[in-house]
């Protein structure tokens, strides 16, 4: 299998108040099409872990790569555009701009990106509000829609550049069982639909059972694999 996401040899230190590792010597692999979770108690460097292999922490000891090549060391601005380009994200807590419609939300990264035109982007804003069933709310304000809806928003708004990954941090955390369902339902179809690779961290064990791979984390170290 191809990998898209590859972590090797991976060491963190924390500085302050005094020298901790909080991340010991992880290596881990996500491949095309794969839908993973991590799992382990807080503290354990779950979220941590997700912020070097999202390329958003670049302080940290190993090799990172994406796509088969190595990104460790490369400069602040290939990463970011690295980042937009090849990674979305799905957090516990939307960050949708409130003043935003919800289509405008969608669109944001994609315009970042500068690759495609405004209508064209507008198209597949869309199309991306289509595949999660909620284009009918695409001129709404995006504080006017519900806790669920919002979650499918960042959710659209992740797949806008058609990441080679998603990464997700409790993506499900903030929501009821019914809408949690719902996400993981998403998820699931990315995956087997589109080809995509999904890493998320949980803490909701119903959730990384039905991924198809949970890695298991303590005290930094990674303990276990579980298909």
């Amino acid at each position: 299998m191809e990998n898209i996401l590859e972590g090797r040899h991976i060491s963190k230190y924390f500085e302050k108040p005094e020298r901790f590792q909080v991340l010991k010597d992880i290596s881990l692999s996500v491949g095309k099409s794969e839908f993973v979770s991590i799992m382990g108690k807080s503290g354990c460097g779950k979220s941590t872990l997700l912020y070097i292999l999202s390329t958003m922490d670049t302080d940290y000891e190993g090799e990172l790569f994406l796509n088969e090549k190595k990104i460790t060391g490369l400069s602040h601005d290939q990463l970011a555009h690295i980042r937009n380009a090849e990674i979305g994200f799905v957090f516990q807590f939307h960050y949708l701009l409130p003043e935003f419609s919800v289509l405008e939300n969608v669109m944001l990264p994609a315009k970042k990106l500068g690759r495609k035109s405004s209508a064209e982007i507008e198209h597949d804003a869309y199309e991306k509000l289509k595949l999660l069933g909620i284009e009918d709310q695409a001129l709404k304000q995006s504080s006017r829609i519900s806790g669920g809806q919002k979650q499918r928003v960042a959710i659209a708004r992740a797949l806008i550049n058609d990441p080679k990954i998603i990464m997700g941090d409790e993506p499900t955390g903030n929501l009821d069982s019914k809408n949690a369902d719902n996400v993981f339902n998403i998820f699931q179809r990315l995956t087997h639909e589109i080809g995509m690779s999904l890493l998320v961290v949980t803490h909701d064990t119903d959730f990384a059972k039905r991924t198809d791979r949970i890695i298991y984390m303590e005290d930094g170290r990674i303990v276990d694999h579980h298909a």
